[in-house]
């Protein structure tokens, strides 16, 4: 088992840095844009043998780690909330969550009635990865499902969400309590499935101060990362904006504790805690900068690491379109080659 990346989710000491990409399989890819003129982005989430292909597309680079291509929006048509992708791929929610009646609409859907044909994915792609790379699978936090769901889409401020939470308490703490356990059985059975590592993206909760999230978020994210724990398997926990929010997420759990570019690495990694390990941070848009530049920013992060046994490197967040295919096998290659003058 080429296993450094689980290695270091446990903080034991590995080979090299292991390092993997959030979007690694995406639109910077001349393969995977070939499949997109072919397919929708939900067809291709929704057809287990396409999800296959377009999670091993990045492997050529020699990443670490395989994430399972798949949407953190996907549990919601089973909810109750069907949406679709724009197109620009912003998501869609036809039916937003307003008020008491939109929440008890809502189910507690079942992933292996409703969600199977991801966990089919899962299931295909470890047959097919055998013993040479591990699996990440990965489900959105509860803050940003509830999110989509309110405001019906991306947003720039969380307006309405925060409206919900600030002035309909009870009816916020009941919309994230269905989606958290809703979240946390997707990701039971994609360890059952064979993930060999989840991913929580509670990727939006950084628009909270610490005492809403605290207050609001906290309890539920909890809930899901330390169910999640029991299975054995790392249990990455990350956010975007979310420096001011570290120690409270160490306070929801996870095993690694995702970063994003904002804080140094060493910094970040003194206030979680060298008990846990951690996974960052470089900026995603220096990938898009020259490829010895970005190389050298992959190697700042690695001094920040200070070769500590428990660091994954990854972004501060998923690559952009365009993102040159030759820059991201330039970090990769720096990442493995450690702090050695290029």
């Amino acid at each position: 088992m080429h296993d450094r990346f689980l290695r270091a989710c446990r903080r034991e000491p590995t080979d090299v840095t292991p390092v993997w990409f959030m979007r690694q399989a995406g639109r910077y890819m001349r393969e995977y844009r070939e499949l997109r003129a072919r397919y929708g982005m939900l067809e291709l989430c929704r057809t287990p043998e396409l999800a296959l292909e377009v999670t091993l597309q990045p492997l050529r680079l020699g990443v670490d780690a395989a994430i399972l291509f798949a949407d953190i929006l996907l549990p919601l048509e089973p909810m109750g909330a069907p949406f679709a992708f724009s197109a620009d791929d912003g998501p869609v929610v036809h039916r937003p969550v307003q008020g008491p009646a939109d929440v008890e609409r809502l189910r507690v859907c079942e992933p292996e009635e409703d969600l199977g044909y991801v966990l089919e994915a899962v299931r295909l792609i470890r047959r097919e990865l055998g013993g040479k790379t591990p699996l990440v699978g990965f489900a959105g936090g509860p803050f940003t499902l509830a999110s989509y769901l309110v405001e019906g889409g991306r947003s720039s401020s969380f307006a309405r969400t925060k409206a919900m939470m600030w002035q309909e308490p009870e009816l916020f703490d009941l919309l994230l309590g269905k989606v958290g356990e809703v979240v946390r059985r997707f990701l039971r059975a994609q360890v059952a499935a064979g993930a060999q590592a989840v991913q929580l993206f509670d990727s939006w909760v950084g628009a909270l101060c610490t005492t809403d999230y605290r207050r609001h978020v906290l309890a539920h994210s909890r809930a899901v990362l330390h169910d999640l724990a029991q299975t054995g398997v790392p249990v990455i926990h990350f956010g975007v904006g979310t420096s001011h929010l570290l120690e409270a997420q160490c306070e929801a759990g996870g095993t690694v504790i995702g970063v994003d570019w904002r804080l140094p690495l060493d910094v970040a990694w003194q206030r979680i805690g060298h008990n846990r390990a951690i996974q960052g941070n470089l900026d995603p848009l220096l990938l898009c900068a020259p490829p010895e530049l970005a190389a050298e920013g992959a190697r700042e992060v690695l001094r920040r690491a200070a070769g500590r046994p428990g660091h994954v490197f990854n972004l501060g967040h998923g690559i952009v379109p365009e993102t040159p295919e030759s820059t991201v096998q330039a970090v990769v290659d720096a990442v493995h080659a450690g702090l050695t003058a290029p």
